[in-house]
């Protein structure tokens, strides 16, 4: 039985994320994740005024776990941005492989939902973005490269975890240090 006040609320969002996980955002029921939190189907509009809000909150949640995840991965890098741009990244992968789940939330496609709370979603790689606008101020490549190397490097990112889920990459440190060289390799590279 789930616990009465905040704790009824993070037991919602959590069985949220399973919700989004199993049906996604369109196909989201308030309804399945009461059943699931053992609450009645009104309990969720205590702690949410619609299914909007709920999504939004869910976001939140996965946006607090990844900023964590950040601050504890550049509180243990050194001072180099482009040390700093490598971990973030690799850390990344290993969120998105420890929380498989979060990952429905993160590949979110309501275009509803994005009219109004598109700005959520994109705080998940505010951070990554002001190390990488950091990292190009100083580095002095024009635009035209700094787009090319931030989609490689996003495409060595969700291909990774691509492979490792399809079974072509076996998940695990020798793998992730694979994808560690090749991210700051590439800023090396013209």
């Amino acid at each position: 039985m789930a616990a009465k006040g905040s704790g009824t609320r993070q037991a919602l969002i959590l069985a949220g994320i399973d919700e989004i996980s199993a049906h996604g955002a369109t196909e989201f029921s308030v309804r399945r994740v009461a059943q699931a939190c053992h609450v009645s189907c009104a309990a969720p509009y205590k702690h949410f005024k619609d299914k909007r809000e709920f999504i939004a909150a869910i976001i939140d949640h996965v946006n607090e776990q990844w900023a964590a995840r950040q601050e504890q991965v550049l509180a243990a890098c050194g001072e180099s941005l482009r040390q700093q741009i490598v971990a973030v990244s690799v850390a990344y992968v290993r969120f998105l492989m420890e929380n498989p789940c979060f990952r429905a939330v993160l590949m979110l496609k309501d275009e509803e939902f994005d009219n109004i709370y598109h700005k959520k979603r994109g705080q998940l790689s505010s951070r990554s973005q002001q190390l990488e606008r950091a990292f190009f101020s100083v580095s002095g490549m024009d635009a035209q490269t700094q787009q090319r190397k931030l989609q490689l490097v996003r495409a060595l990112i969700f291909g990774t975890v691509f492979l490792f889920d399809t079974g072509e990459l076996v998940y695990g440190e020798q793998a992730l240090e694979h994808l560690r060289y090749n991210i700051d390799r590439e800023f090396d590279l013209p």
